[in-house]
């Protein structure tokens, strides 16, 4: 999907291509470090962040369909989170926690220590030079929902950011994204630059707080992705 503006070390770390994989004898491969370079590219349609946004949870939820093993997509799902934060020594952690290589330094190419390929899209790293800004104002009535039986809750969020943990009061029946609002609220952090998660788990936007089970006391980190850059000078 849309074509790379930038190159990295190889042609194959610029592919928009959705994933796939395939099995190859892991022999003499070397690892090289995770580039630290953002991957520019273009969409072929251009996208707002929403949509953007929901065809990424798309890929994530059924990558491990694929051959593959669920744990290193996992693994590559929060390496690609921490990626899009500009996290790279979080994100380098994350993958020699689980023995990927990554021969171009980007991860549209990794391989497990049996030398089975997983190919990560373009557009799950960096955002597209063409995005499209959400039209319309969020309304205030959106805060409120949905409140039927709500209890109050005050989480504790950790912000990738700066490290600190902040209490955030929710309500039982607010969904993620309600809860991204609210946080947007107290310490003006746009919702979508915030990626919660629970658990080593990341908690969708549909999700009511109390379908994703936070115990007292326990925290909830927030990755907080950079704001995005400046149209891009053609």
């Amino acid at each position: 999907m849309g074509g790379c503006l930038s190159g990295g070390r190889s042609s194959n770390a610029a592919s928009g291509t959705a994933a796939g994989n395939v099995t190859r004898p892991n022999s003499g491969r070397k690892n090289h470090p995770l580039c630290h370079d953002t991957i520019r590219w273009k969409s072929d349609v251009p996208l707002t962040e929403g949509q953007l946004r929901s065809k990424r949870d798309e890929f994530w939820d059924t990558a491990p369909a694929f051959d593959g093993r669920k744990e290193i997509w996992d693994a590559l799902r929060a390496a690609s989170l921490a990626t899009e934060a500009q996290d790279f020594v979080l994100a380098q952690a994350i993958l020699d926690g689980a023995n990927i290589s990554v021969p171009n330094g980007f991860l549209t190419e990794c391989y497990d220590e049996l030398g089975t390929m997983y190919k990560v899209p373009v557009y799950c790293l960096s955002n597209p030079i063409n995005m499209v800004k959400e039209d319309g104002r969020e309304s205030p009535a959106e805060f409120s929902e949905p409140a039927d039986g709500g209890t109050e809750v005050v989480l504790k969020i950790r912000l990738s950011s700066n490290g600190e943990d902040v209490k955030l009061p929710v309500l039982s029946t607010d969904t993620v994204a309600t809860a991204k609002k609210k946080l947007q609220c107290q310490e003006g952090l746009e919702p979508s630059r915030q990626r919660w998660f629970f658990g080593g788990k990341l908690l969708s936007d549909k999700l009511r707080i109390e379908e994703a089970k936070i115990l007292p006391g326990y925290v909830v980190q927030v990755i907080v992705n950079p704001e995005p850059l400046s149209r891009v000078e053609s």
